[in-house]
């Protein structure tokens, strides 16, 4: 058995392990010498005071057996039974794989292009061109998050095998870093070969991926889900189970299931700005160093959540911070050129000199009360689109998103001027503390100005909020059988990850892609 060690040490100390290595080997009792392996197995920044690195490392001496590389085994599936797989996110990605472990066959079916092809259309978009609905962001080869970031880190972990799931990127091309770091992260340079490496394990195995193939309806007969129709209209696409795993962003999919008289839930999600602020003021807060956070030192991050609005008679509104990039860029995350949207990544070195956030809060059911008559359970979908096409009518041309200062957006005064950006199609001065609806507003204020007090310097006219952070979460659950984990009222019919209401992350999207291919596996053995 290794010998596991945990230490804290300088930045510096845990940069090198022909520092570390002997560190541990003392404090284990034997000679650096004896050591055959020494394997990191967490690493974490503490920045309570003066910054240190916490290291657990296991040890193993001499000619004790090392551990083997975790191996997948994607058997031959050609011939077999067909699943169709509606999207190539994580969810849909990882049902693949996973199906195909499982004796399956799955045809994944994804409207936008392949990854490179995707990489075109987002440029096109940076420069200010047209955008695709169906090649963007949101949508094509990776789906959202695992295309554009690669933030690996969920809080859930009772969905199935996390360390699998990381196993499972690397065994396709990712870090191993991934597997011990306290917030692992791809980055936007390194996801493309891995969505690569992924779609050819599908194919190779017998499976399918195509793309350019957006779904228009979805089958169903005698109370069973058969398949799905494409954008040609008579392309039929069968198979023992469909899986709809078409992200958050897929509205159509939402319409096409409430048309067809499918059952859906409106739900309560988050909406927003994106704050940047100069990645060195960040460090600066973060690690208490006014000189910066040298070069041992990852790119700051922070966590920020608090209730504003409480009152004897309750009404506390939740503020927080979402996908927080250190080092990294506000991107244009729209799917129609009628709206702005906005969004972060980060490259894996996360090195920008920016550092960006989604600043949210809660949108209730009673916030879009007053669309349900007309929209009935995709009210909340209405409700985020109507604010969209706000954000894109106070902005510009070519996807200029409104921006304001935050400390002007703070103290509700105008600017007439706004910093340096990362955000390349570029910003607009504009008053969003008056035109975000009120509730909005005023929780983001409060919101923003408690974090100042956290974070000494967060609130400054250095830093920008950029409208609008939307497309946090869905505004709508497709329901399913907490046993079956398919619909309650149509059999087959799978819905899986962020876009049917049960995952906030690519990590927990990829676990419940895996669940969803077990449960069609078991449902097809009864």
């Amino acid at each position: 058995m290794p010998i596991t060690i945990s230490l804290q040490l300088s930045p510096k100390q845990a940069a090198d392990p022909r520092v570390y290595v002997p560190i541990a080997a003392r404090r284990a009792g034997v000679s650096d010498k004896q050591v055959a392996l020494a394997r990191v197995v967490k690493r974490s920044v503490d920045a309570r005071k003066t910054p240190k690195v916490n290291l657990s490392i296991e040890l193993y001496i001499d000619a004790e057996e090392q551990p083997a590389p975790v191996h997948f085994d994607y058997p031959l599936v050609e011939g077999r039974t067909p699943v169709v797989i509606v999207g190539s996110g994580p969810a849909g990605l990882f049902a693949a794989l996973r199906l195909i472990e499982l004796g399956l066959r799955p045809i994944v079916l994804e409207r936008g292009r392949e990854v490179v092809e995707r990489g075109r259309d987002i440029a096109r978009i940076n420069r200010g061109g047209g955008v695709d609905p169906d090649s963007n962001y949101a949508f094509g080869e990776g789906g959202a998050g695992t295309f554009s970031d690669g933030k690996l880190f969920t809080r859930s972990k009772k969905r199935g095998d996390y360390n699998r799931a990381l196993q499972a990127l690397v065994f396709h091309g990712a870090s191993p870093e991934i597997l011990y770091e306290a917030h692992p992260h791809i980055g936007t340079d390194r996801l493309p070969r891995i969505m690569t490496a992924i779609r050819e394990t599908i194919r190779r195995s017998g499976g399918s991926v195509v793309f350019e193939s957006r779904v228009t309806d979805i089958e169903v007969r005698d109370g069973r889900a058969i398949g799905v129709r494409l954008q040609s209209g008579d392309t039929l696409v069968e198979g023992a189970a469909v899986v709809i795993a078409a992200g958050h962003s897929a509205r159509d999919i939402y319409e096409i299931l409430h048309r067809r008289g499918v059952a859906l839930e409106a739900k309560p999600f988050a909406m927003g700005v994106r704050i940047e602020h100069p990645q060195a003021l960040i460090d600066s807060i973060q690690y208490h160093t006014p000189d910066g956070r040298g070069e041992y030192l990852p790119a700051a991050a922070y966590s920020l959540v608090s209730q504003e609005g409480a009152s004897a008679a309750g009404g506390a509104r939740g503020v927080w911070s979402f996908c927080m990039c250190p080092g990294g860029f506000i991107v244009p995350a729209m799917t129609s050129g009628d709206e702005s949207v906005v969004n972060g990544m980060s490259p894996s070195l996360r090195n920008s000199p920016y550092a960006n956030s989604g600043i949210v809060t809660e949108v209730r059911l009673s916030d879009f009360e007053h669309l349900r008559g007309e929209f009935g359970e995709l009210a909340g979908l209405e409700f985020q689109r109507r604010l969209e096409l706000l954000a894109r009518q106070h902005g510009g041309d070519g996807q200029v998103a409104p921006a304001q200062r935050a400390a002007d957006f703070v103290s509700a005064r105008p600017s007439g001027t706004l910093p340096q950006t990362s955000y390349v199609p570029g910003i607009t001065p504009s008053r969003l503390d008056e035109w975000l609806p009120p509730f909005i507003s005023k929780a983001l204020r409060a919101g923003i100005t408690t974090f100042g007090r956290r974070m000494k310097g967060f609130v400054t006219n250095e830093a920008v909020v950029v409208g609008v952070e939307s497309r946090t979460s869905t505004p709508v659950r497709i329901p399913r059988n907490a046993e079956t984990l398919a619909h309650p009222a149509v059999a087959n019919l799978y819905p899986a990850g962020e876009g049917a209401g049960y995952a906030g992350g690519i990590i927990s999207a990829a676990l419940d892609g895996e669940r969803i291919a077990e449960a069609i596996k078991l449902s097809l053995k009864s």
